[in-house]
């Protein structure tokens, strides 16, 4: 696939059917707990299971893509979504809505995971991880502004999740049939997993990132209702505008591309995010929830976007992204139910400053992997491991010019193989001969 944006669309559009569930995670949990009868955290416990349900697939997948072919896999994702969200929309049963949202959970997991290996073959991961963000956000808005003027009840955002997903399933028919002529420049593509020490920190820390996001996420719904005292439509106004202000920050994330590298956007932008927890967990008006939950949502598809093109950048081959994004995903699975829980009996203050914590005790062990994995200087000795005897013949030489040599603090650059054609060789032949 290209790395530039139009060719990139039906990978970005399967990455918001992907996606789409948990973005609309409160309306979701809300609607099931005031349309089934459910209490707070049954409901919850139901969007968990969805979500649980769609980490599954995402592991179970996580080395399957190249051999099942995205294009394949991203059907039978779409296939699962709509027949489990749809059946799950169709009746009032709890057993039938909660198999539905599993299999619905399974599509959706089967999805992203064929989007996260597409990322990870581009040769601009975090390009395209923030054009996703951009469709996904952009999307969930525009339902958010919708779904309350539709009538009450669980089917409604269920039944939306379904037709995206419908409106989805021609472009999965634009995918490669394997990413194995991916442009991006692979330098080592073994069957070993590469940085295992590094991968597996950042898996732990994406999960734990994701389920302090959503744990939040999964209440703020019920935050706005009981605590701020506002109506759904408020509520969903927002959300609606928090995710537009989400919209800014992905660009904004676009735009500073590597300038600052990753950990510092991941880091001190884990660290804003907490700061924001607090305050939406202890709003008590519009004032301070909406201000909560805006600036919230502008940092969160920041960071998000530094963290898959960080995964991505683990393995060319996408395995770690779809191991960190599965992480991920099973963190917003028990985001809902951890959120449910700690303001059922601590209230939600109390839950912001135990996820605020949280997110503070992963800030650092993110950021160094970013530091450690991506980005690295050139510091005295990369010389011979990148240059060869040539380059350290250079540097070595008195009175060389500092200008050719590599600086420190330089990032490393790509080092592009130029291929011979056929009549270089028969020209060298003759010179030989």
């Amino acid at each position: 696939m290209s790395a530039r944006p139009r060719a990139a669309w039906p990978l970005v559009a399967v990455f918001t059917a992907g996606y789409l569930a948990a973005y609309l995670l409160p309306t979701v949990v809300g609607r099931l707990s005031a349309g089934l009868g459910l209490s707070p955290a049954a409901a919850g416990l139901v969007g968990s299971t969805l979500l649980l349900s769609s980490a599954t697939a995402g592991f179970t997948l996580a080395s399957q893509v190249e051999r099942h072919g995205p294009r394949r896999l991203a059907r039978l994702g779409l296939l699962l979504a709509i027949t489990g969200y749809g059946a799950a929309a169709l009746t009032t049963l709890v057993p039938l809505v909660v198999a539905g949202a599993i299999v619905g959970g399974l599509g959706s997991g089967t999805a992203t995971a064929v989007a996260a290996a597409g990322i990870a073959a581009q040769r601009d991961p975090h390009r395209a991880s923030t054009l996703g963000l951009l469709s996904v956000s952009a999307t969930a808005g525009a339902l958010y502004l919708t779904i309350p003027h539709l009538g009450g009840g669980h089917a409604t955002p269920l039944a939306a999740i379904a037709v995206v997903a419908a409106l989805v399933w021609p472009a999965a028919g634009r995918l490669p049939g394997a990413y194995g002529a991916a442009s991006r420049p692979v330098e080592a593509t073994g069957a070993d997993l590469p940085h295992r020490r590094s991968g597996t920190v950042l898996a732990a820390t994406m999960l734990c990132w994701s389920l302090a996001q959503n744990a939040l996420w999964g209440v703020s719904g019920r935050i706005g209702l009981t605590q701020a005292g506002l109506s759904e439509v408020t509520v969903g106004l927002v959300f609606a505008v928090a995710l537009g202000a989400g919209l800014l920050g992905v660009l904004g994330a676009g735009a500073l591309g590597a300038r600052l590298g990753r950990a510092v956007p991941i880091g001190a932008g884990t660290a804003v995010i907490a700061c924001c927890i607090v305050a939406s967990s202890s709003a008590h008006g519009l004032v301070s929830f909406a201000s909560g939950e805006i600036l919230w949502n502008v940092f969160y598809p920041v960071v998000l976007s530094y963290l898959i093109g960080l995964s991505a950048s683990l393995d060319p081959r996408g395995r770690w992204a779809v191991l960190a994004g599965s992480a991920s995903s099973l963190g917003v699975a028990c985001g809902p139910v951890t959120g449910s829980l700690l303001s059922q009996y601590a209230g939600y203050r109390v839950m912001g400053l135990v996820l605020c914590a949280l997110l503070l005790l992963i800030a650092a062990p993110m950021a160094a992997v970013a530091l450690h994995t991506a980005g690295r200087p050139l510091v005295p000795g990369s010389i011979r491991r990148r240059g060869g005897a040539p380059a350290a013949v250079v540097a070595g030489r008195a009175g060389a010019s500092s200008a050719l040599l590599p600086q420190i603090g330089v990032p490393e650059q790509e080092v592009a193989e130029i291929p011979i054609g056929s009549r270089a060789r028969r020209r060298r032949k003759v010179l030989a001969s």
